[in-house]
């Protein structure tokens, strides 16, 4: 019995030994990591980077600025199926621990002595500690300063803040951070649309989006979001028949595709995103989430760029068809070489396509393949008849001198001919509208050139052009301004100017007027007449007349020549 005794105080006194030596060892550890543990204090203020989001006059969407997609939700208005289903998928204990789990430590280590893989064991408040404060090194010093900061941040927030941090704040993949931004651009609803099968695949992602990707990686997808079903039906989360039923839909990922294409208005949009960087600075622009209501009209938008294309194409085709864009070879598939053609997204209808076969009367032509979500290019392959009245404005006498086998061009389908189209090509010449309530100033339409993917230099906003007789009034408000009256008398009738070359410049009245005659200064600018207005300008003084063009903020310094006064000048 003595022995027995003596047996047990050895090991009492050794096991005593060791804890007091432990728990100097883990006071030292602690000692030594807290000390530049960063503040988790900062979280209570946490604003994170959100999407600006603009609108056309209608509501609709029109575009998105950030540098993180995301759209934040705070913890009421997350549905509970959705935090349920991540808390399965990583951290199935989160509304019990302190911030560390030792189960799943012990589960990790177990899962690891048994050599199947490496398993995380960091919980969702880990993860916050993670994402917001410490970065993501791999080291065993960035893990123990992760378990300090968890104990720290769990006696700070509540569970259901940290939970919002969590779901605003993770990586899902595709260029979307948080919940509300994944759902709409996977799948195209709010959170509180989602199905179970959608919520689990989106907490199937925070492991590593990478390797789950929809397309490119779909069976991995699928397995991971039916293991994060199975995980929600044994926390109770669903029922067994309906998580049966979501384990056999398929992943049903559709990107949203986002483009202000949709209503041709690329450059509107960009003219939108350049005032808001100019007024709130690029920051605010791509973090602070600020929602915008522009002017723009959808539908006249639509009508003024076809207005526009319309008359240009009239212009350019007039002058003759300048060749194919390029030669492609189209002995094998001519899919994907086509498919690497770029193309332009804003010009739909029309279509690049390779002529196949070229005849007098007819070509047969290849319409540009479309790619797979997952970048691959599709295997179906559209064909078309290029008829002799899709080509007759190149006056090439038939379809095989205007076109070769090989040859890559734009097509547009003809109206009331299925499976027929028309030869276009991209119009030299360009050109801007601008559509506006001359009330209010409200732009209800913006095209600044044929195509905002082609060129993004706006012809509405960014280029110089001639004012023209838009410019008489400053002249006559100069005149008013020094001396005359509207009843002054100015005398209409030809005028020369030597120019101190020998030339002479003799300015006309619009159409070649000849009503010639003393007439007041009143009716010069009602009824535009040139000859009157330089008569105007050569008696003011055109020196006089630049510097109210300056004040006007029509020049900064105009050439001080008579032929300025007519709006010879671009500004």
């Amino acid at each position: 019995m003595r022995l027995i005794a003596r047996f047990f105080g050895f090991l009492f006194a050794t096991g005593a030994i060791v804890f007091v030596l432990g728990a100097i060892a883990i006071a030292g550890v602690v000692w030594k990591y807290q000390k530049d543990l960063p503040d988790y204090t900062q979280l209570k203020n946490y604003e994170p980077p959100v999407m600006t989001r603009v609108h056309a006059g209608d509501g609709s969407l029109l575009a998105e600025y950030a540098r993180e997609r995301r759209l934040y939700l705070p913890s009421t208005a997350i549905p509970p199926l959705v935090k349920q289903a991540f808390i399965s998928a990583e951290d199935k204990n989160f509304y019990t621990h302190s911030g560390i789990d030792p189960e799943g430590i012990l589960r990790a280590v177990m899962v690891m002595v048994e050599g199947k893989h490496m398993q995380g064991a960091s919980t969702i408040t880990q993860q916050v500690a993670k994402n917001f404060l410490l970065g993501n090194e791999r080291s065993f010093e960035r893990k123990i300063r992760e378990a300090l900061l968890s104990l720290r941040i769990e006696t700070a927030y509540s569970k259901e803040r940290i939970l919002e941090l969590y779901l605003n704040e993770i990586y899902l993949g595709l260029g979307n951070y948080g919940v509300a931004a994944a759902a709409l651009n996977y799948f195209g609803k709010s959170v509180h649309e989602l199905t179970i099968a959608e919520v689990a695949y989106l907490a199937a992602l925070p492991k590593a989006p990478n390797n789950y990707h929809p397309f490119l990686k779909r069976e991995r997808a699928l397995e991971r979001r039916n293991y994060v079903i199975d995980r929600m039906v044994k926390d109770g989360v669903v029922k067994l028949e309906d998580a049966q039923k979501a384990t056999r839909e398929p992943l049903g990922v559709n990107p949203r595709v986002l483009s202000p294409n949709s209503y041709a208005a690329g450059f509107f949009a960009e003219e939108v995103r350049r005032e808001l960087g100019e007024r709130y600075g690029e920051k605010k622009l791509y973090e602070g989430g600020l929602s915008v209501r522009t002017t723009l009209d959808p539908k006249m938008q639509v009508w003024a760029r076809k207005a526009l294309v319309d008359g240009l194409v009239r212009y350019d085709e007039a002058h003759g068809f300048r060749g194919p864009m390029r030669q492609i070879d189209v002995s094998q598939d001519w899919g994907p070489p086509l498919a690497d053609v770029p193309a332009l997204g804003d010009v739909s209808p029309w279509r690049l396509a390779v002529v196949l076969e070229s005849g007098d009367a007819s070509a047969r032509i290849g319409l540009q393949p479309k790619r797979e979500k997952s970048g691959e290019v599709a295997r179906e392959r559209e064909t078309g008849l290029l008829t002799g009245d899709g080509v007759r404005w190149t006056r090439k006498g038939s379809v095989r001198s205007a076109l070769g086998v090989g040859d890559v061009i734009y097509v547009e389908p003809m109206e009331g001919r299925p499976g027929q189209f028309r030869l276009r090509q991209i119009p030299e010449i360009s050109g801007a509208i601008v559509a506006m309530d001359p009330y209010t100033g409200r732009v209800f339409a913006m095209i600044g050139g044929f195509s905002y993917d082609q060129s993004e230099f706006n012809r509405a906003t960014q280029a110089m052009r001639q004012p023209g007789s838009s410019f008489k009034p400053f002249v006559y408000a100069t005149a008013l301004d020094n001396g005359y009256t509207p009843s002054s008398i100015i005398m209409d009738a030809p005028i020369e100017i030597p120019q101190g070359n020998g030339e002479v410049w003799s300015p006309e009245n619009y159409g070649g007027s000849t009503n010639y005659g003393p007439h007041t200064l009143r009716y010069g600018i009602e009824h535009s007449k040139n000859l009157m207005t330089v008569r105007l300008a050569k008696d003011v003084g055109m020196p006089l007349v630049a510097e109210y063009a300056r004040r006007f903020g029509i020049y900064d310094d105009m050439l001080p020549v008579l032929s300025m006064a007519l709006g010879a000048g671009e500004t």
